[in-house]
């Protein structure tokens, strides 16, 4: 079994409150959830209102799945107009770790 996580730092568009950034944030959250199958919530950043920190969780029967899995999530965050993606960090646990 494998876990990977995937820790995204957003800079998200014209966006000028906490309400704003939750009506931002929620739709992405969801549906990353929902292409992915994946566990995602924010995780960070939460009291500042153009940032927000994703977290993004899957469990898998072999690396390969996780890492391609972690790397589509990235490319559709990436591929959005309305933010910027200032990092995404991967981590893979296996049993070995």
């Amino acid at each position: 079994m494998y876990v990977g996580a995937l820790e995204l730092d957003l800079l998200l568009g014209d966006v000028r409150s906490l309400k704003q950034k939750r009506s931002a944030v929620r739709p992405l959250v969801a549906e990353i959830r929902r292409r992915f199958e994946v566990s995602v919530a924010e995780a960070g950043h939460l009291d500042l209102h153009r940032r927000a920190l994703i977290g993004v969780a899957v469990v898998a029967a072999d690396a390969t799945h996780a890492r391609e899995v972690l790397q589509n999530c990235e490319r559709l965050v990436a591929a959005r107009p309305d933010l910027e993606l200032l990092s995404a960090r991967h981590r893979l646990l296996g049993p070995d770790d």
